[in-house]
């Protein structure tokens, strides 16, 4: 029996139609928010200083009220397009936004060539302290107060995050650590810390001095005596700034070991504040995509809130650790 077929241009039309539908999706989707690549020039470093920012659906620059912020840094020898790139950042934020489990949040994602110190190969701290954030502040419509910031960060990233809170407790309303390189006493021989030119002094030589100088240990006593109330005389008081940490069980450079260790000493100081998560993997982008979901939820139970007094622990929107995955595992410095 003879069966009438289209023309064949009627193929393509419908080709055609189905393929538009398709961007218009997939382009409604990405247009959620927006990633940028910047640089402006930083007079602490003498030449440009790189960051990427997220911004969210419908971003606002003369909005009434100021948009939350988080800082997230990347890991050693990195790169600030790895949270976006690697990481699923913008992916994970939009879904999170959607869901209502945070608010619309502006991103800043910096570069640097340290671990995020003012180390032997340019001065990273001072750089971030006293140009990236007053450039930030003064280019977007985000918090300019303790309440709307956080700061999260990856391997060398997560010791930068945990050493700038602690360091400046009253500039952060929470921090999120996830596989933090923050060894003690000393790095694992196989970590990217011996080589780096942050850690390497004009011999060429591991600086083990100016380790133990810039790790968080150095950093505890003055922290706990800002952050321990003192009575009642003592207003000027800052509450703690909360801790969320993560790490992979089979990471390379023992990180679990050392965020346990991270977590005891934390929790003499803030025994409430502290979260630990623990994941199948290692030292890989497997371990902090799996992460990045609770450790966001653990940023925003305080980023943006009224005050920064603790608050309940919403086990609802947090995410349970992954199971092990069969993607190709993607080992990184730290």
């Amino acid at each position: 029996m003879f069966t009438h077929k289209p023309p064949l241009s009627s193929y393509r039309l419908n080709a055609l139609f189905t393929t538009l539908i398709g961007w218009l999706t997939f382009s409604g989707h990405s247009l959620a928010s927006e990633v940028e690549h910047h640089h402006f020039y930083s007079s602490t470093l003498g030449y440009d200083y790189p960051y990427s920012v997220y911004l969210p659906d419908n971003y606002d620059a003369q909005a009434t009220a100021a948009y939350p912020i988080v800082y997230m840094l990347h890991g050693s020898f990195g790169t600030d397009r790895d949270w976006v790139a690697r990481g699923n950042l913008q992916q994970v934020a939009d879904r999170l936004i959607r869901a209502g489990h945070i608010p619309p949040t502006v991103f800043i994602m910096p570069g640097s060539r340290s671990w995020w110190v003012d180390g032997h190969n340019e001065p990273a701290r001072s750089a971030f302290f006293n140009d990236l954030m007053p450039h930030i502040e003064a280019t977007y419509r985000v918090g300019q107060e303790r309440r709307l910031r956080g700061i999260a960060g990856l391997s060398a990233g997560g010791y930068g995050a945990l050493n700038f809170a602690l360091e400046r407790p009253e500039l952060f309303a929470a921090v999120a650590a996830l596989s933090p390189a923050s060894y003690v006493p000393l790095p694992p021989r196989n970590s990217s810390a011996w080589r780096h030119p942050a850690f390497r002094n004009d011999q060429g030589q591991f600086d083990q001095t100016l380790w133990e100088t810039l790790n968080y240990t150095a950093h505890l006593e003055e922290y706990r005596l800002q952050v321990t109330p003192r009575g009642i005389e003592d207003e000027g008081d800052l509450s703690p700034v909360p801790l969320y940490i993560s790490a992979g069980r089979s990471d390379v450079y023992d990180a679990e070991f050392h965020a346990r260790l991270l977590r005891q000493a934390m929790e003499r100081i803030q025994p409430n504040d502290v979260r630990l998560d623990l994941y199948p993997g290692g030292h890989t982008w497997q371990v902090w995509r799996a992460s990045l979901p609770a450790a966001l939820n653990f940023l925003f139970q305080y980023v943006g809130q009224t005050d920064s007094v603790a608050v309940e622990d919403e086990q609802a929107t947090a995410e349970p650790p992954a199971e092990e995955s069969t993607e190709s595992i993607e080992e990184v410095s730290g």
